[in-house]
């Protein structure tokens, strides 16, 4: 027998090589699949093709919602404002369909807004299951209803008005595709209002698909598309409707001070505009099925049950491969905030930036306070900053605007620039010049947007404890005891937490605009460092005991708080979707984009718990904003990601202050925060960790067409990538894994070095092949354990890949305990803040009581 050539490799040593190839080509294809779309900034959207105009679009004045808000009297503009709030989605309806699709099938906000019995929630448990709120004035659908192509969805109760937004002839919608033209059947596919039509949920409408022609109609089959996988798992299955979704749906809640007696069934003047979706459960909301085993077991679910209720990644989308969940802004006091901003936060706009609209583009009495936030001259804007790490920064409006584009108006165009979900794609920036041409939509949000600004400055009032039902039960501290936790608020929270300050002396040097960019972390170590004096501290304390001190304070200096001062979890402060180049480069200042890196801060191992250095990358990335603790009492759990104390579904007084009493606990006694499931004290806090086993799954109707032909072979050649019925299985992911290990993977080498992109793209090769092969290797009746100790063998090369290696989820903020003074295994950079005094029990008791009473 002539000798094997050396050359020659072996069954075994070829088999990884095999699978190498597949998943590569696989890989491509599944990337092509998602990119394909003609170059970025020549695409027009839907109301541009239909020959619309801005003006055609007029944001609707009915006061519809009067009994919102506290039954505010509102002028026309600010009724105006609210209503685009609510209802106004800007043609995002298309995304939101394209989204099915993009998530192989798992979220479908069609099904999210019905109540076939099929799905385990109806109206009357959708509260308790998806923490939606019931818009008022509907009842639950009791069976199919024919008006809507056999959905299950919700009907508007008898002897209740109109809806004035549903009104086509006033507002007339988009006639596009297959709006307007008949289906064969004997009906018409509605144009309908370009409000679309209510859900019965606040936040979401229902507009007709201009992709369900006659051809669709035909094949369309409601109950199929509730219970039937082969059914409502096809690619090329166009569903009869498309939901929108207005910025109202992340930020309409119950109110605090006159909750719902029924979160269930809430009457308009239960509802708030402004306090954020405290209650949504956004895994439950992705995941239509994630009621059930076969949803649970679906990574994509894991990685969205990280997020707490109340919590999402506002780059889940156009993702940036970091699990970033936040919490959705509560808005308060919106006055009070543009004084700050005025006061402090004056950043410079450059090329693509200058071109987000200032109030100064706006005429009439009402803006006319408002105009000297934008000097045109020197392209400097007075700025809040609204995003968690502070990287909205191009004025008041520029943010509001932009959160359009981030739900979806103009996808057109905004798809063109990364893949939804996945990633893998080289993300350049959507220019608002690409918008404010080729977008009416946009034309349209943009006239609109100033009046939803100056209905938060009249509506966004705080909601104090005192005024909330049985309130003042809660507030029963005796006068003493809040007097000292007014003092030891002035010693330790208020350099952060009060927008009334001592004058800064002129030595230190703190000018605006000097501070802004580079500058920074230089000012803010001065400003550290001046506030830990006694002579700080005492004129704090003479503000704080002034009888007004609440009224107008933003209770924020909306300082960006350097990592290596706040120990949070670094991934929202990594963010990078803001950063030069990115997708939202035209919507963060030059400034948010000079500021320097924090220096190095410490990690704890994922594996062993020992403590790691992690150099933090400079360029916008680094810094957390301060929050707001206007009406904190009501917004538990706490710290930027809901990570603090316990959830509680229900919206009453009783409950709120329950979880709050819970969660400020944690936050001053951090020994009581909860700890890791598996590695216990070694980590000062806790990882996200898979629930079940887990698969990512492509189910065969959503393979790209050139794989599907060779489905049946693939099941034979590979049958541990492909399963009998031709869906893609990547996986198992054991039980216990860290969500994160795989969620923060850099695809894409995020460099223009052509050594690094070759280097890059190795190594996340040879990791998805020893992956693959070490668990395709595993025995089929392997427990968790012995999967997990196959990813346990590839730490070190994940850990090399992540964008964001910090896992523990709810450690830092430690100020006034003994955890911040313990500075063992810290940088020189921690340590460079020195140490403060620990406050006693009774101090943080104190200032509990005086905290209660924001």
């Amino acid at each position: 027998m002539a000798q094997r050539s050396r050359h020659t490799a072996s069954p075994t040593s070829a088999r990884p090589l095999r699978a190498l190839r597949w998943l590569l080509l696989l890989a491509g294809l599944l990337i092509a699949a998602c990119s394909k779309a003609p170059p970025t900034g020549d695409v027009l959207d839907e109301a541009k093709l239909a020959g619309r105009t801005a003006a055609s679009f007029p944001h609707a004045t009915e006061d519809y919602f009067h009994d919102m808000d506290g039954g505010l009297a509102l002028s026309p503009q600010e009724i105006a404002g609210r209503n685009m709030w609510i209802v106004w989605s800007g043609g995002n309806d298309r995304l939101w369909d394209h989204m099915t699709s993009a998530t192989f099938g798992a979220m479908d906000l069609l099904k999210s807004i019905s109540s076939h019995p099929s799905q385990g929630y109806d109206r009357a448990r959708r509260w308790a299951y998806l923490g939606l709120v019931n818009e008022p004035c509907f009842e639950a659908a009791s069976g199919p209803d024919p008006k809507h192509r056999g959905l299950w969805l919700d009907r508007r109760a008898a002897g209740c008005a109109p809806d004035p937004f549903e009104n086509e002839a006033k507002y007339p919608g988009v006639a596009v595709g297959a709006r307007g033209k008949p289906l064969g059947d004997g009906t018409t596919q509605p144009v309908g209002s370009f409000y679309g039509e209510a859900t019965g949920i606040i936040g979401l409408r229902l507009f007709p698909n201009p992709d369900f022609d006659e051809k669709a109609a035909k094949a369309w089959d409601a109950e199929k598309y509730y219970t039937d996988p082969a059914y409502y798992n096809r690619q090329d299955l166009v569903r009869p409707y498309r939901v929108g979704m207005s910025c109202g749906f992340c930020h309409v809640g119950p109110s605090p001070v006159n909750p719902p007696d029924d979160p269930a069934k809430p009457k308009f003047a239960n509802l708030s505009s402004s306090v954020g979706a405290q209650y949504m459960w956004v895994d439950r909301l992705f995941i239509h099925n994630a009621n059930k085993p076969e949803g649970q077991k679906n990574y994509m679910f894991q990685l969205a049950h990280s997020f707490r209720p109340g919590a999402m990644d506002t780059s889940l989308i156009s993702t940036d491969n970091i699990n970033n969940p936040r919490t959705m802004n509560a808005v308060y006091d919106f006055n009070a905030r543009m004084g700050l901003a005025n006061k402090l936060w004056h950043e410079k706009l450059e090329g693509g930036e200058v071109d987000n609209r200032q109030f100064n583009d706006f005429t009439g009495e009402s803006f006319a306070g408002l105009a000297g936030f934008y000097d045109k001259a020197n392209t400097t804007v007075r700025t809040p900053h609204v995003l968690k790490d502070g990287a909205d920064s191009v004025g008041l409006l520029g943010a509001l605007n932009r959160v359009h584009l981030n739900i979806g108006l103009y996808s057109e165009e905004w798809l063109r620039h990364f893949n939804p979900i996945v990633g893998g794609k080289t993300i350049t920036p959507i220019r608002i010049a690409t918008a404010q041409k080729n977008s009416v939509y946009w034309q349209a949000t943009e006239a609109g947007t100033p009046n939803t600004a100056l209905f938060f400055l009249k509506a966004a009032q705080p909601d104090r404890l005192k005024d909330a039902p049985g309130g003042e039960a809660y507030l029963n501290a005796d006068t003493a005891t809040v007097e000292r936790g007014k003092a030891v608020f002035a010693d330790t929270c208020a350099r952060c937490h009060s927008s009334k300050a001592p004058t800064p002396p002129a030595d230190l040097g703190l000018d605006p605009q000097k501070c802004a960019g580079a500058g920074y972390l230089a000012c803010f170590k001065r400003y550290w460092t001046w506030t830990q004096t006694d002579g700080y501290k005492a004129q704090m304390r003479e503000i704080v005991q002034a009888a007004d001190f609440l009224q107008g304070n933003y209770l924020s200096t909306e300082a960006r708080i350097p990592s290596t001062l706040l120990r949070t979890n670094l991934c929202s402060p990594l963010a990078t979707n803001a950063l030069a180049g990115n997708i939202w480069n035209d919507f963060s200042s030059t400034s948010y984009k000079q500021l320097p890196s924090v220096g190095t801060v410490t990690i704890s191992d994922p594996f062993t718990g020992a403590p790691m250095p992690y150099p933090m990358p400079a360029g916008g990335r680094g810094y957390t904003r301060v929050p707001s603790l206007i009406s904190v009492w009501s917004t538990a759990p706490l710290l930027l990601n809901n990570t603090l104390g316990p959830f509680d579904p229900s919206p009453s007084v009783a409950a709120r202050m329950k979880a709050f009493d819970a969660s400020i606990e944690q936050l001053l006694w951090p020994e009581k925060r909860e700890r890791d499931a598996v590695l216990g004290d070694k980590l000062p806090g806790t990882i996200d960790r898979t629930t079940e086993r887990s698969t990512v799954t492509i189910p065969t109707g959503f393979v790209p067409e050139a794989v599907q032909p060779l489905q049946g072979k693939l099941h034979r050649w590979l049958p541990w990538l492909v399963d009998e019925g031709g869906d893609v299985v990547l996986g198992p992911i054991p039980k216990g894994v860290p969500v994160n290990l795989i969620a923060n993977l850099r695809l894409r080498a995020e460099s223009s070095d052509p050594a690094a992109i070759a280097t890059h793209v190795r190594d996340v090769g040879e990791l998805l092949i020893k992956l693959k092969t070490n668990l395709a290797n595993v025995p089929k009746d392997a427990d968790d354990a012995a999967l997990r100790e196959q990813f346990a063998g590839l730490k070190e090369p994940m850990m090399r890949l992540s964008k964001c290696p910090d896992f523990v989820v709810n450690r830092g903020h430690y100020f006034g305990t003994a955890e911040f003074n313990r500075q063992d295994g810290l940088s020189t950079d921690e340590k460079a803040f020195g140490t403060e005094p620990v406050l006693s029990d009774d101090d943080k008791r104190a200032l509990i009581a005086f905290i209660k009473t924001f």
